[in-house]
């Protein structure tokens, strides 16, 4: 969901840079055979992770939740040229499409693809991270944070998509819906956790910055 006009939602993206023509291929790809095309970063958001990514300069990343693999190589722009960027999934059918894209991009070699259940893998990754991007299940986010948090070095920059859940954070939410629950939950874990400081971006779904001290 995007919270601004249309009309200024495209001059936003207009007079920003355009995609790599690999993430446009990869965009288009992803409408014509993947299930639910909408959770992908797309063009305005992408140019976002990937200016992000270029400001920090990480050397390691960790991206939970890869869908077709658009947000890691948005992610893997701004890299060094000697890091690495793991990115979890628990789909195994996406493995081969993802694995396609990373190929063919100038970063094959340097991301990492798991699959399976990202709070079983996470204790298992060395670390220390630069910069992590978590847009995998809703309803983990808490406890991917308390994962992420102690593996994360001091400047580095934690990224929390989907924060504001078409609104839906905003309203007491019904009893059954466990995600709106978690998510409510989890902003105001970022907002008053003292390791980190906290912007909330109204972009796209709501893009949540925290770095940590």
């Amino acid at each position: 969901m995007d919270f601004l006009p249309d009309h200024i939602a495209r001059y936003a993206a207009d007079h920003s840079q355009k995609e790599p023509e690999l993430l446009g291929e990869l965009y288009r790809e992803t409408w014509q055979k993947a299930l639910v095309p909408r959770m992908i970063s797309g063009h305005f958001q992408g140019r976002v992770l990937s200016m992000i990514s270029k400001l920090v300069r990480p050397k390691t990343i960790l991206e939970i939740g890869t869908y077709t693999g658009y947000s890691a190589l948005c992610l893997a722009e701004g890299m060094l040229e000697d890091g690495i960027l793991h990115t979890i999934d628990h789909n195994e059918e996406l493995f081969d499409f993802q694995k396609k894209y990373f190929d063919r991009s100038q970063f094959k070699g340097l991301i990492r693809q798991h699959v399976g259940e990202a709070l079983q893998i996470i204790p298992g990754l060395e670390g220390p991270f630069d910069l992590v991007f978590i847009d995998a299940d809703k309803a983990n986010y808490s406890n991917y944070f308390k994962l992420v948090i102690d593996k994360m070095n001091p400047g580095g920059i934690l990224l929390s998509d989907n924060v504001l859940w078409s609104g839906k954070v905003t309203s007491a939410p019904d009893e059954k819906d466990i995600d709106t629950k978690e998510l409510i939950k989890y902003n105001k874990l970022l907002n008053e956790d003292p390791r980190i400081e906290t912007v909330l971006l109204p972009i796209r779904d709501g893009l949540t910055l925290s770095r940590v001290k």
